[in-house]
């Protein structure tokens, strides 16, 4: 369910607004995408995890709060980064 260590970097690596950074929203944002894509297709097969199912919603809700700021302080860059992660329709 949680992301390899490999993909983790990968997607720092590729959301990073300069080397070395692993906290700003954009990279959070793309981490918690990863993971929720992940949880996505556990719930294909374990329909009835309901454990699991709340951890996803709290990633949703952090997603959601990272999102709203990132769109409060910079509205290109959110557009840019639901556009690359394929967030919205």
């Amino acid at each position: 369910m949680s992301i390899t260590t490999d993909r983790k970097a990968e997607v720092i690596k590729t959301y990073a607004r300069k080397s070395g950074d692993t906290g700003s929203p954009e990279v959070q944002v793309a981490i918690l995408s990863e993971r929720i894509n992940n949880l996505t297709e556990h719930f294909k097969t374990h329909a009835k995890d309901n454990h699991s199912r709340r951890g996803l919603l709290k990633l949703v809700s952090t997603r959601r709060q990272l999102l709203d700021y990132i769109k409060r302080t910079d509205e290109g860059g959110y557009k840019n980064l639901i556009e690359r992660l394929n967030i919205r329709r």
